[in-house]
């Protein structure tokens, strides 16, 4: 294994990519972030130019996806998948001895799998980034997002008295638990507002867009499009400044590592 092994990081969105790049700087600081991509086809061609020993390769990405960009890579790398999706990616994942990470990627998991590649580079020679099974698994993971697609929110029904509201879940700004209801954040024709369903968000979890909105707090789920800046304070806490709102969101230590500064 070289000195200074490297890598390429490709991650469509800016806050996670940057996220991940600093946290692989703690667990593994020998390791040089050689290329931070937006999207597949930038990752297949800073590839070419940087050639890094390692891609962490985002599965869901515009263009291109982290799977159809590792196919590319062939055997020239070693790769790790990053997705949001848990169960399904894991079984798809684990049946073909991949290695993944699952979003929001933890540090203990980050350190495993960073263990683990340095005895692969040791090796020299990939392991299992076969042709063959980088083609299955693009089937497999095409087969997920038509369940995930079929079983996602695209409204949410809001009742306020006798009125029935549909919200897009493409204005939602966050998601606030309380008990068995959640408070919904939204833009009514731009402007701020929000509403109570009877729906608690552990359950909103498992049917949301897990590349848009994140887990910031045990009882908060932002809109990472919504986010106007992240104040971070001296007891590993944060708080998230919203665009066009007043309030303000916590960000507790478990998931500060999401904004963590490079």
């Amino acid at each position: 294994m070289t000195a200074h092994p490297t890598a390429l990081i490709a991650e469509d969105e800016p806050l996670l990519r940057e996220a991940l790049a600093a946290m692989l700087r703690v667990v593994w600081p020998e390791l040089q972030i050689v290329a931070l991509a937006r999207n597949g086809r930038e990752a297949v061609k800073q590839f070419e130019e940087h050639r890094p020993d390692i891609c962490f390769l985002d599965v869901h990405m515009p263009g291109l996806s982290g799977v159809e960009a590792a196919v590319h890579i062939g055997r020239r790398a070693h790769v790790v998948f990053v997705t949001a999706y848990d169960h399904y990616a894991v079984d798809a994942f684990s049946q073909g001895a991949l290695d993944y990470l699952l979003k929001p990627v933890e540090a203990a998991r980050l350190a495993e799998t960073a263990r683990r590649l340095k005895e692969r580079l040791h090796a020299l020679t990939p392991a299992v980034n076969t042709a063959q099974l980088l083609n299955q698994l693009t089937e497999q993971l095409a087969q997920m997002q038509r369940r995930a697609s079929r079983d996602s929110l695209h409204w949410i029904k809001a009742q306020t008295g006798s009125t029935t509201r549909l919200i897009a879940l493409d204005d939602v700004d966050y998601f606030r638990s309380d008990a068995k209801y959640t408070l919904v954040a939204w833009r009514d024709a731009g402007q701020p507002a929000d509403a109570v369903v009877r729906i608690p968000l552990k359950e909103l979890l498992d049917r949301i867009d897990r590349e848009r909105f994140v887990q910031v707090h045990r009882s908060v789920v932002v809109n990472l499009h919504a986010i106007r800046l992240v104040k971070r304070h001296d007891n590993e806490t944060a708080e998230i400044l919203l665009k066009g709102r007043d309030e303000v969101l916590p960000v507790s230590r478990n998931y500060l590592h999401l904004f963590r500064q490079t």
